[in-house]
């Protein structure tokens, strides 16, 4: 179990100069209001906030992420008030502390279904997370030791939970670029939705994983003995991929364990971004690469900030070798995603650095233009928490559309009017049929003219919800039109 010393040693480390005094002041708050209450686990409730407070540490969050970890179930569970708080411990936890309670509370209606609930909770959630971004890590370090006490539950309270939290805290996680608790996040959750199959591939991979150990040396061995040849600094990490991303390719591929030939990534850690280039020249010198299979996310980040060079090559064994190519600064990006942003040195504000996030501003315009909140959860999930492809604006911005997304999907995330007026589209200087699916890397030139209208045609496929949206308005809007002029018709008949 996770002690208070812990938390403290973690801050420590990574804090240049933290205030202690005050994290061991909330935790003896949090001990004295939670006395006598009790998890479904049977532990003293203390446990929890504890665990709470220990993720927020291992994201090295500041001291008033930490504080509100430990208090975060206060307002809600004890008879603390936000007044109490804020005299305690100051208006910034207090403002924290209830931004996390506010995302528990729901209507008393009675019929509100679980469903609306869950959607008008992610609603909360993003307007929590574009004021205040500490916010949701806090939800999240929430929400990870929840998972991890899942087992405590009935096991229809368990699905519900672990699909809640396949379908919104996982990819919220993977947005805000932090891979280790998306890929926990990802694997409890299949382990209490399909428990049969995650239990069968779990014992698959333990087995190849004693099985590798020595093939995994061996081709660290080889990559190690290449790159110091060449003078270059690094470090070398061979790891398998989390069960929940095997079981989706097995899913996808149609295939059985047997079947998956990358299931372990190599990774190398490089001193600088030149360097990462020059590893990889050795890497496609040593091995053939795979066609089709390299990707420069250092070039075009992604998103969530992520920054690596991905290629898959024919390894020295005769098998498909996945190898990630990345500077120390990218990986811990990769790793920590937003929270590596923190920089107490520089004075930098955490909360606001939601501002850096092109998705959350898009997050924003929904959900003040979609005003049902069943119709915002979808949107989110389709437009946002789908596989990507990234595309160039002919001025060489990067725009970022889901996987199957077309020229004319292009168009409306430009901008409505574009969409509209929108007559046919250059794909890398090529005329290009509207329902051509863009592919990573293509540059998109959207033709116009002003004469122009949606066509009902485009809804049988166009991908994203955007899109979707407003050529049905369209459509309907000009059905209200002829219905008008019909009945001003037969009123000039009569």
């Amino acid at each position: 179990m996770l002690r208070l010393n812990d938390i403290l040693d973690r801050v420590a480390q990574y804090h240049p100069d933290p205030d202690l005094d005050i994290i061991k002041k909330a935790y003896v708050y949090s001990a004295k209001v939670h006395q006598g209450q009790t998890r479904k686990s049977g532990e003293p409730y203390l446990v929890h906030p504890l665990e709470v407070a220990g993720v927020l540490a291992q994201l090295k969050l500041d001291e008033a992420s930490i504080v509100t970890g430990l208090l975060h179930d206060t307002i809600e569970d004890t008879l603390t008030t936000l007044e109490d708080l804020t005299e305690l411990f100051g208006a910034e936890v207090a403002q924290l502390v209830d931004g996390v309670t506010k995302l528990s509370q729901f209507s008393a209606s009675a019929n509100v279904s679980q469903e609306e609930k869950q959607a008008e909770n992610f609603r909360k959630m993003i307007v929590a997370m574009a004021r205040d971004i500490r916010v949701i890590l806090v939800k999240l370090a929430d929400r990870t030791h929840n998972m991890r006490t899942l087992g405590h539950m009935v096991p229809e309270k368990q699905k519900r939970i672990a699909q809640e939290t396949l379908d919104i805290y996982a990819p919220l996680a993977n947005r805000l670029g932090i891979s280790w608790i998306k890929q926990e996040l990802e694997d409890m959750s299949f382990k209490y939705l399909r428990t049969a199959e995650y239990e069968e591939l779990r014992e698959k991979v333990e087995k190849k994983k004693k099985a590798s150990e020595k093939y995994v040396e061996e081709v660290k061995d080889i990559l190690q003995k290449k790159l110091a040849e060449n003078n270059l600094q690094f470090e070398v990490q061979g790891r398998f991929k989390h069960l929940y991303s095997i079981a989706r390719k097995m899913r996808a591929q149609g295939v059985d364990f047997d079947q998956i030939h990358d299931v372990i990534a190599f990774r190398l850690i490089m001193s600088s971004m030149p360097a990462c280039y020059e590893a990889l020249g050795l890497v496609h010198t040593m091995w053939k690469p795979v066609p089709g299979r390299f990707k420069d996310y250092i070039a075009i980040p992604k998103p969530n900030m992520y920054q690596s060079l991905h290629t898959t090559v024919i390894g020295p064994f005769g098998d498909r070798l996945e190898v990630q190519i990345r500077t120390e600064e990218m990986h811990k990006i990769a790793e920590e995603g937003i929270a590596a942003h923190w920089a107490y040195k520089e004075g930098k504000n955490l909360g606001k650095d939601s501002a850096k996030f092109a998705w959350l501003r898009q997050l924003m315009e929904w959900q003040q233009d979609l005003k049902d909140p069943k119709e915002f959860l979808e949107t989110v999930k389709v437009d946002l928490f789908t596989d990507e492809v990234f595309v160039f604006t002919p001025r060489g911005d990067v725009k970022s559309l889901p996987r199957g997304a077309t020229p004319v999907d292009f168009a409306y995330g430009i901008h409505s009017d574009i969409g509209a007026k929108c007559v046919g589209a250059k794909v890398n200087g090529k005329i290009v049929p509207l329902r051509y699916k863009l592919k990573n890397g293509d540059t998109v030139e959207v033709l116009t003219s002003a004469n122009a209208h949606p066509s009902k045609d485009w809804l049988t496929f166009v991908k994203t919800s955007r899109a979707q949206a407003r050529i049905r308005g369209y459509i309907k809007a000009q059905q209200r039109e002829k219905s008008l002029e019909l009945g001003r018709d037969l009123a000039e008949r009569e």
